[in-house]
């Protein structure tokens, strides 16, 4: 496994060649090689032509929800900033993380949840085709009007997706034009372009949308940005979740306002005083960085190490344990820093249970040497007859975010 910036850095030193990393959030490992001298650094202060960046503001929703300012899963204040915006002859982007309809569906009774039977997951609620669907192998049956456990009849959706914002939205804006762009409205050939097309074109008024919205988009009369929820990206279990909120809201902030218009970014969030959130509002990625890079230099996290993970996967969950053992034991005879094996957030997909090793190396560590050590245990790992049947892969995260 790899990164896409690494291969790039590997081909550039074969090539003799330059690269060049462009984002206003980059990775703590990125600016950390870019503090130290080992990349070159280049600063942008300014917008295209001055533009202004727009003001970010927050939105308490246990407040708002305490006071019954809420209609659905929106509040009054970005109602009322979403219509002064309309008025002005302005577009609107909203952005929800989550595509379907809703992320499950419970019964009122039992307290039932469908469950996809090959991964470890509820199945979404996706309406418009009356489905429940697994989003990890692609599972899909027919929604059912009754508990299939207890038979009461019409159990509630729980979680907002693209599908049941889009409704929300229609009912609260009945004249407005509004469209959606997220993996199913965007799977026909072109549909993504002809989407942007007519975005661009204002032939639609809002557009509601998953991160496929938040970066590389350039619309000019967007004025208004508003986030349903920010503490989804808060609360991820990975120790660069803070750095990818940060990055995904500072880039979705960055849509609006880009001419120069006066602009707003309105994020719904049950914790406003969130240290990440107000670096967000203030546009400070460098006080965010330092916060960052002392976190990461008191747990042991890169830059300041560098990890390897491996992933080991098996039908059998009994296998994968004896499995991983045995592999962990032969990794503790090698390297000094093992944790694991545990199981990821989603411990099984397309009925492959999954087991996660960490693997932490001092700088001081030569790679070289430390890859070749892990080359011959997995070499040793694969005669094992027991074993034959279990998948592995390892992913180096030594300087850069991996994509899951």
């Amino acid at each position: 496994r790899y990164h896409a910036r690494d291969a790039a850095m590997g081909l550039s030193r074969m090539q003799h060649a330059k690269v060049i990393l462009g984002s206003a959030t980059p990775t703590v490992e990125s600016y950390a090689h870019a503090k130290s001298g080992k990349y070159g650094l280049v600063r942008m202060t300014t917008r295209y032509k001055d533009a202004q960046l727009p003001e970010i503001s927050y939105i308490d929703l246990s407040e708002a929800y305490r006071k019954k300012q809420m209609s659905g899963h929106l509040s009054q204040p970005l109602i009322q900033a979403m219509e002064e915006t309309l008025v002005s002859g302005k577009q609107v982007l909203l952005f929800q993380n989550r595509r379907g309809y809703a992320s499950f569906v419970e019964c009122r009774q039992c307290a039932h949840v469908p469950q996809c039977p090959s991964c470890d997951v509820s199945l979404t609620y996706h309406q418009v085709s009356t489905t429940l669907r697994c989003h990890y192998c692609g599972y899909t049956e027919r929604y059912a009007s009754a508990c299939k456990a207890c038979g009461t009849l019409a159990p509630e959706t729980q979680g907002l997706g693209t599908q049941q914002l889009e409704e929300e939205v229609q009912a609260l804006f009945p004249s407005a034009r509004i469209s959606r762009m997220d993996l199913d409205s965007t799977r026909k050939k072109y549909a993504h372009q002809k989407l942007i097309n007519a975005f661009s074109r204002q032939e639609i008024d809002i557009l509601i949308g998953t991160q496929m919205i938040t970066k590389g988009l350039d619309f000019k009369q967007v004025t208004m940005v508003g986030v349903l929820s920010a503490d989804n990206f808060l609360h991820f279990p990975d120790f660069r979740a803070h750095a990818r909120a940060f990055q995904v809201l500072t880039q979705v902030a960055g849509r609006a306002g880009r001419v120069g218009d006066e602009s707003k970014v309105l994020i719904q969030t049950f914790q406003p005083q969130h240290p990440v959130l107000k670096f967000v509002s203030n546009y400070d990625y460098a006080s965010f960085y330092e916060l960052q890079i002392k976190q990461r230099e008191q747990f042991g996290y890169p830059p300041y190490t560098r990890i390897i993970r491996i992933d080991l996967k098996h039908k059998n969950m009994s296998t994968l344990i004896s499995a991983s053992e045995w592999l962990k034991k032969g990794l503790l005879a090698r390297f000094s820093q093992v944790l694991g094996p545990v199981a990821p957030t989603v411990g099984r997909v397309r009925n492959y249970y999954i087991l996660n090793i960490l693997i932490k190396l001092s700088l001081e560590v030569s790679q070289s040497a430390a890859k070749n050590r892990l080359s011959k245990l997995l070499k040793s790992f694969e005669m094992v007859g027991a074993f034959s049947q279990v998948t592995v892969s390892y992913t180096h995260l030594r300087a850069h975010e991996t994509r899951h």
